[in-house]
């Protein structure tokens, strides 16, 4: 299907895992098909992560945040405007959907390309916007829903990688050496190991720690600074997407709940710890092999709940449980 193609259009615009498990697509289109031109639609505050990308030719910013309000609606529909007329302009022979949504539809159409991809399982009734519909069941990994997109279009598909766009290394990270980084938070409550938690198993591990976070994160993420009496040092808020990947490549380890941000260290070939409740490793888990992944055994789990009172699944999972399982995962400490 991508024989002869000039330009592919791919509409990822977020979050910030399932761009990362979106790369992975990206590789595969362009180690089969290298003379294929490749841009990007990606939401406000990701742009980092493909900006400067080598396989990337160009990338669309949109403000889709600002969508969901109805005070908006005047500038929202100009802004909608101005992506159709610049996306017709391009001339597009393909347009990939990799979001699977009524605006990402709606993008998909408004590209005016020939072919128009997308899952047939998409939601929102999304997958009324395209010609090409592909079946990847939501049971399996987002990586392989992801690549089954790329088998469909014609492309080999047995070295999965995840190209990364180049890192900058922050001044503070050449201080730091023999260090591990803490994921303190996900964007869903449930997800969220307990900060205390967080704090009992840095003091006791043999590693200094970075935790690294948005802006959101850091008053947990002095927290744990604070406990750990510097033990742990906080860059949450301070960090770009391209300064993380730097962190990221300099760690020895990483120890994480259930977030996008784990992918990223994944994709900086880094080996995580991944404390999972309320979701399913089995589709949103650190893809490949060598991960720990430290899963409730409470019968309700996973629920795939946002919001619960008790968060009895994340709470069972003790810094001792996790620390006596990265002893036998890490054998040197």
């Amino acid at each position: 299907m991508l024989k002869g193609i000039e330009k592919l259009l791919i509409i990822k615009p977020s979050s910030l895992g399932d761009i990362v498990h979106s790369l992975a697509f990206l590789n595969a289109v362009k180690e089969n098909f290298p003379s294929v031109k490749i841009h990007w639609i990606v939401a406000k505050g990701f742009e980092d992560l493909l900006s400067g990308h080598n396989l990337i030719e160009k990338v669309f910013v949109i403000n889709k945040d600002k969508w969901k309000s109805i005070k908006n609606i005047s500038s929202t529909i100009k802004e909608f405007s101005d992506l159709s007329n610049q996306l017709k302009n391009e001339k597009y022979d393909i347009t990939v959907d990799l979001q699977g949504l009524i605006r990402s539809g709606i993008i998909t159409y408004l590209s005016k390309a020939p072919l128009k991809v997308g899952f047939k399982e998409a939601r929102e009734f999304s997958h009324f916007f395209y010609n090409v519909k592909v079946s990847a069941p939501l049971e399996k990994h987002a990586v392989l829903r992801y690549l089954e997109v790329a088998k469909t279009l014609g492309c080999e598909t047995k070295s999965i990688k995840f190209p990364l766009p180049p890192a900058k290394q922050p001044e503070w990270l050449k201080e730091f050496e023999n260090f591990i980084v803490i994921i303190p938070s996900a964007r869903w409550q449930t997800k969220n190991w307990p900060i205390p938690y967080f704090v009992e198993l840095i003091n006791m591990l043999p590693y200094k720690a970075v935790v690294v976070g948005s802006k959101a994160d850091m008053d947990e993420a002095l927290k744990i600074e604070e406990y750990t009496k510097g033990k742990a040092k906080s860059v949450a808020g301070k960090t770009t997407l391209k300064e993380l990947i730097s962190v990221f490549n300099k760690a020895l380890f990483v120890i994480t709940p259930d977030t996008g941000t784990m992918h990223l260290a994944v994709a900086c070939d880094k080996k995580v710890v991944a404390v999972f409740g309320p979701t399913d490793p089995q589709r949103t888990g650190p893809f490949g092999e060598g991960h720990l992944v430290i899963k409730s055994e409470l019968k309700c789990s996973p629920c795939f709940k946002k919001f619960c009172e008790d968060k009895k699944c994340m709470k069972e999972i003790t810094p001792q449980i996790v620390y006596n399982k990265i002893k036998k995962w890490r054998k040197g400490i």
